[in-house]
C-alpha cells in the first residue's frame, strides 16, 4: 500500500530539439532548397512550362460551339475534343488508367522516380512556390536571416507579398479545375458577379487551399510521408535501375582544399564536402549516404556537384544518374545503356504499347450510339385489339455525335414480330432520349415463355447501328 501511494505518475510529453527525452515524434527541420542551375534544371523547368500550359491552356481550347475538354457530371457526358463519352464508355477510362500504371512501372524500372522528379504535379506546384519565394525573399541564405529576424515592417512586407502571390497561384488554380467541369468562360463571367455555385465555390477554394498548403508549407512532407509512392518504388526497382548515386569510390574521403591542391597528394576524394548537394535538395537528404527512400530522382545534386567539380576542374559525375550494378563494378555508360533493355523493361514496354493500341484502335472503331434497353415493369405482356399480344419496352437512345440524328428502329426474334410504336427517331446533338417501344405478335403464335429477340438502331443517314438483346414474355 505504501509503494502504491508513492508511486508517481510521470505524464510523457513531447521533447524538445536535442533534449535527451523520450520523444513522440520526430522534430521537423525547415528546409531551404537553394537555387541551382544546370542540365536537370533546365529540363524540371521544361516540364513546369509544358504541364502547365496543358493544365491551364487546355479548358479555353474551343471545338465548334463547345469546349474542347469538358466531363459534365450534370449530363453524364464527358467530351473530349471530337469524342463524346458517356458512363457506358467508362472501359477507355479503365485503359488509360491502366496505360498509366504501366507507364509508371516502366520508368521506375528503368530510372527511378522520374515522374516524382520533373512532372509529378506536387513537385511542380513546389517549383513554381519555390521560383515566387526566391524572388521575394531572397535565395537560402537570405530566407534563412529573413526567417531568424524578429518582425519588421521589412519583414511583414515580404512575408505579405509572398503569401499573396501564393494565394493568386492556387486560387486560379483551383478555378482552372473547376473550369474542366463547369464551362469556364461561363464560370469566368460568373467571377466577376461573384455568382458561382455552391460546389463551384467550394471546389475552386478546396483545390486552391490544397494547392497551397501543399506547395507552399508542407512540400518535402507530401513526398515522405503522404504519397505511397515512396514506399513502394524499391518493389519495382532493380540493380540496373538508373538511380541518382554518389560515386563514394571516387569522392571519399572528401575533405575541403584550396583549388591548387592536389587531392591525390592530400589523401583525399574528389568530394570537397561543401554540403551543396544538401543545400539544394528539396527533400533535405544527404545523397552521399547511399539511396534513401525520400529521394525523388530531380538531379538538383548532380547539377550542384558538377557545378563544383567544373570550378574545382575535376571530372564530372562524382553524383551522377548510374545503376547500383554499374557503381559496384565500374562500368561505363556504354554497359549501362545495354541493361536497360533487359527482360522486365521489355515486357513492361511490350505490353504498354499493346494496350496503346488496342485502346486508340478502339476508339477510332467506337460506334457513336448508344443504347440501353429497359422492359416496361407496369406491363410485362397484354392482349390488344386485333388479337395482338404486346410487350412494352423503353429504349434510351444516346447520340455520341455533334450532329442530330435520325434512328430507325427495328426488332427480330419471333415468327411475325412487328413495331407497333413510330421506328424512326430524332435524337439531338450529343443528347440522350428515352423513347417508348410497343412490339407485337399474333395471340397464339408462339409457346409461353420468355423468347430472346433483339433490338437493332441505326441511323438514317450514316453507318452507325447498334444491336440490343431483351426478352418477348408470352404469358401461359
Amino acid at each position: 500500500m505504501q509503494q502504491s501511494a508513492a508511486r508517481k505518475v510521470i505524464p510523457i510529453v513531447p521533447a524538445a530539439a536535442g533534449d535527451a527525452g523520450e520523444s513522440l515524434y520526430e522534430a521537423q527541420k525547415k528546409i531551404y532548397p537553394r537555387a541551382v542551375s544546370g542540365l536537370f534544371a533546365r529540363w524540371r523547368w521544361i516540364f513546369v512550362w509544358l504541364t502547365q500550359l496543358v493544365f491551364y491552356g487546355l479548358p479555353w481550347l474551343q471545338w465548334g460551339e463547345r469546349q474542347a475538354v469538358l466531363f459534365d457530371l450534370g449530363a453524364r457526358r464527358f467530351y473530349i475534343l471530337g469524342y463524346v463519352l458517356y458512363p457506358q464508355d467508362f472501359i477507355y477510362l479503365t485503359g488509360l488508367l491502366v496505360i498509366s500504371a504501366l507507364s509508371l512501372f516502366l520508368f521506375t524500372a528503368v530510372a527511378g522516380r522520374l515522374w516524382c522528379g520533373f512532372a509529378c504535379p506536387q513537385t511542380v506546384y513546389t517549383e513554381i512556390f519555390l521560383w515566387i519565394e526566391r524572388k521575394v525573399e531572397g535565395d537560402r541564405n537570405a530566407r534563412m536571416r529573413l526567417d531568424a529576424s524578429p518582425m519588421s515592417p521589412h519583414k511583414l512586407a515580404r512575408k505579405v507579398a509572398k503569401h499573396f502571390l501564393w494565394l493568386t497561384v492556387a486560387l486560379w488554380t483551383g478555378f482552372t479545375f473547376v473550369g474542366y467541369f463547369t464551362p469556364i468562360r461561363t464560370l469566368w463571367a460568373q467571377a466577376f458577379t461573384l455568382s458561382f455555385g455552391p460546389w463551384e465555390w467550394f471546389w475552386v477554394n478546396f483545390y486552391g487551399f490544397a494547392t497551397y498548403g501543399n506547395a507552399g508549407f508542407m512540400r518535402e512532407q507530401v513526398c515522405k510521408y503522404m504519397c505511397p509512392y515512396a514506399r513502394f518504388q524499391s518493389a519495382m526497382f532493380d540493380r540496373d535501375t538508373l538511380i541518382v548515386s554518389y560515386d563514394a569510390a571516387r569522392g571519399e574521403p572528401r575533405g575541403s582544399r584550396s583549388r591548387k591542391a592536389d587531392f591525390a597528394a592530400l589523401s583525399l576524394g574528389a568530394c570537397v564536402d561543401c554540403n551543396l548537394c544538401v543545400h539544394v535538395c528539396p527533400t533535405g537528404i544527404d545523397i552521399r549516404k547511399g539511396l534513401q527512400y525520400e529521394c525523388i530522382g530531380c538531379g538538383a545534386c548532380i547539377d550542384a556537384c558538377d557545378g563544383v567539380m567544373d570550378k574545382m576542374n575535376y571530372e564530372r559525375g562524382l553524383i551522377r544518374f548510374s545503376t547500383q550494378n554499374a557503381m559496384a563494378r565500374g562500368e561505363g555508360r556504354a554497359h549501362i545503356w545495354r541493361n536497360v533493355l533487359r527482360p522486365r523493361v521489355l515486357v513492361y514496354g511490350a505490353v504498354l504499347v499493346a494496350l496503346a493500341i488496342a485502346l486508340l484502335a478502339s476508339l477510332v472503331a467506337r460506334t457513336p450510339l448508344k443504347v440501353d434497353v429497359v422492359r416496361d415493369r407496369a406491363a410485362l405482356s397484354r392482349i390488344v385489339a386485333g388479337g395482338k399480344l404486346e410487350n412494352v419496352y423503353r429504349l434510351q437512345i444516346m447520340n455520341a455525335t455533334e450532329e442530330p440524328q435520325r434512328y430507325r428502329i427495328a426488332a427480330e426474334g419471333l415468327p411475325g414480330l412487328a413495331l407497333a410504336s413510330d421506328a424512326l427517331v430524332e435524337v439531338g446533338p450529343a443528347e440522350s432520349r428515352w423513347v417508348a417501344v410497343r412490339l407485337q405478335i399474333p395471340y397464339g403464335s408462339a409457346a409461353p415463355g420468355s423468347h430472346p429477340i433483339h433490338f437493332t438502331i441505326g441511323a438514317v443517314s450514316g453507318e452507325a447501328q447498334v444491336s440490343e438483346k431483351s426478352a418477348f414474355l408470352v404469358p401461359r
